[in-house]
């Protein structure tokens, strides 16, 4: 069995002299003890040396993929003929039994084996010293490090963050500096901050004039429009103004020179900052602009941090502040960080800013990953997705005018249902419903439907009305019992029955057959009542017997004990008397 070894310096085969002790695979690690020990164990065979770094670069990748290198094949075509091959990766071994056809090794046995052979591979190769052997390894290590990362000089963001950090130190000191200049020159001439907006300008114009009474001599054309010249000399004659000597003049403007050269300098690091991000992240810079890109790559610590972040992260990336404030307080969580000063939100209106700003996170997610991880070194990504965001941009705002156009407040008019209307016309479908004089309730006299002859039924009075009393007008009635009340409701029900006979013409005989059903059965429920009123009367009646006869006997008991008392007083009056 045959061994293969990998080594900085080139791929090693080794003899298995005595394969019997690679069975205890406890006890292999003991014949490598010693380099004589080891000697007995294994035999070098045959080595294969790399010619330069580039060609063991190679090699170290190729098996590290699970592949074997041109060199490495030509090696085990002329070393390994009939032998099985001990290798430390099982993918190489599968990778060399179907190319080669040799059959190969991988076991616990194989591992310790290979763990031996490295601790005395100085011993086992003549001509390869500790010396050599540690620069080599380490030089490997490091080009192998670069080509996993695909190191390139250009592609470092460290410049990137560090300039994007200066410009924005820059912007505060040049800003600060340029406030103490107009403080500074306003207690000479004041009315020059009205005139002059421009912070730049202002120095300039400072630096050339001087003294307030120097305007009327400079020409400022180079400088200022013709119109702001005119107003800045007008203004020189009549100014408010204190007096102030040369010495303040002159450290005014060496000041004013050190706001210029500052300015002049931030123009040149922005310009350096703008090719800087076009190389590392083209994609990026396209979609958001080179200070917002910058800042997010800042913000993030490196762009291959940023890649792994997802779209939403880079959403609010910068507003980490006010989103855990949100969280804590329960309110909304913020919509946009850095991304609200790229140009494609500032264009939107203050409504859709939301919605392009996580259309552009989204954007800008994939660019950052193409640009860190991507071999494209153009923008053509970038700019496909920047105009698909601006054509979105016109469909929402096209929107948000068709919507605003429905009514005055913003939303659209909403009317109210009608079947007969025509949809998008104003006539409809059926003519409009024309006035029914039929259909009107007549008080008093009801058209007889029974009859055709058009006779006219009149409503009966009330009794009271009709018929006149028996007592000759006399207003006072006779008490009413109960049974001549059931028998004026018995009346009242006939009379509405017959009534509504004559009015309803058209009922049939199944009708009647039911009302004269629900009459009957309303009688039968009056009689089950009256029945078992009567039950009860004659229950209460039985019990009121009962208990009277219970008190005479009552009483009978209570005389019994009395009636011999009563009649021995009777035999002592009698005996009373006869004496």
């Amino acid at each position: 069995m045959l061994v293969l070894f990998e080594t900085p310096a080139g791929f090693a085969l080794f003899k298995v002299l005595d394969e019997g002790k690679l069975a205890k695979v406890q006890d292999v690690w003991k014949e490598f003890s010693t380099a004589d020990s080891a000697r007995k164990v294994v035999k070098l065979k045959a080595f294969s040396k790399f010619e330069n770094t580039s060609e063991a670069l190679e090699a170290a990748t190729k098996i590290i993929e699970g592949t074997a290198s041109k060199g490495l094949r030509k090696f085990l075509q002329a070393h390994c003929e009939g032998e099985t091959l001990a290798v430390a990766d099982s993918k190489l071994g599968n990778a060399i039994k179907e190319k080669l056809k040799i059959e190969c090794v991988h076991s616990s046995a194989v591992m310790e084996l290979m763990r031996g052979v490295r601790s005395q591979l100085t011993e086992l190769i003549a001509g390869l010293g500790t010396q050599d052997l540690a620069p080599m390894s380490l030089g490997l290590s490091h080009s192998l490090s670069r080509y996993k990362l695909k190191f390139s000089p250009d592609k470092v963001d460290t410049m990137v963050i560090q300039a994007i950090g200066l410009l924005d130190d820059l912007d505060k000191e040049l800003n600060t500096y340029a406030m103490r200049v107009r403080e500074w020159y306003g207690w000479h001439f004041p009315e020059l901050a009205k005139i002059v907006q421009d912070n730049i300008l202002y120095a300039k114009v400072v630096k050339l004039m001087g003294s307030r009474d120097n305007a009327a001599k400079f020409d400022f054309s180079e400088i200022l429009p013709e119109e702001v010249e005119t107003e800045l000399k007008d203004a020189s004659l009549i100014s408010m103004g204190t007096e102030v000597s040369e010495v303040d003049l002159m450290n005014i403007r060496e000041l004013c020179d050190q706001v210029l050269s500052l300015a002049e300098y931030r123009t040149q690091l922005y310009d350096y900052l703008k090719s800087r991000m076009n190389t590392i992240a083209p994609n990026l810079t396209a979609l958001v602009g080179e200070l917002v890109g910058a800042r997010l790559i800042a913000h993030g610590g490196s762009l291959l941090n940023l890649a792994k972040q997802p779209g939403s992260t880079v959403q609010i990336l910068g507003a980490e502040k006010a989103l855990f404030r949100a969280l804590k307080t329960k309110h909304s969580t913020p919509k946009y960080g850095l991304i609200f000063h790229a140009s494609l939100v500032g264009q939107a209106a203050p409504k859709l800013k939301g919605k392009i700003s996580r259309s552009l996170a989204a954007k800008a997610a994939l660019a950052i990953r193409y640009d860190a991880l991507g071999d494209g070194q153009d923008n053509s990504l970038g700019l496909e997705n920047r105009a698909k965001l601006e054509a979105r941009l016109r469909n929402l705002e096209g929107r948000e005018l068709t919507r605003s156009a429905g009514s005055a407040k913003g939303k659209p008019k909403i009317e109210a249902y009608d079947k007969d209307r025509k949809k998008g016309a104003g006539g409809l479908i059926t003519p409009a419903k024309a006035y029914n004089p039929s259909a009107d309730a007549l008080l008093g006299r009801t058209p007889d439907s029974t009859s055709g002859n058009g006779e006219e039924i009149v409503p009966k009075k009330r009794k009271s009305e009709t018929e006149p009393s028996h007592t000759g007008g006399v207003a006072e009635e006779a008490p009413v019992t109960g049974e001549q009340k059931k028998e004026k409701k018995k009346k009242k029900k006939a009379d509405e029955g017959e009534t509504a006979v004559q009015n309803d013409g058209t009922s049939t005989a199944e009708q009647e057959g039911e009302g004269k059903a629900k009459k009957e059965k309303k009688k039968k429920k009056h009689q089950a009542e009256t029945e078992s009123n009567d039950v009860q009367n004659e229950s209460e009646n039985v019990d009121a017997g009962e208990k009277k006869k219970k008190k005479r006997k009552h009483a009978e008991q209570d005389e019994e004990p009395d009636m011999p008392i009563k009649r021995k007083e009777k035999k002592k009056r009698k005996n009373d008397q006869g004496k």
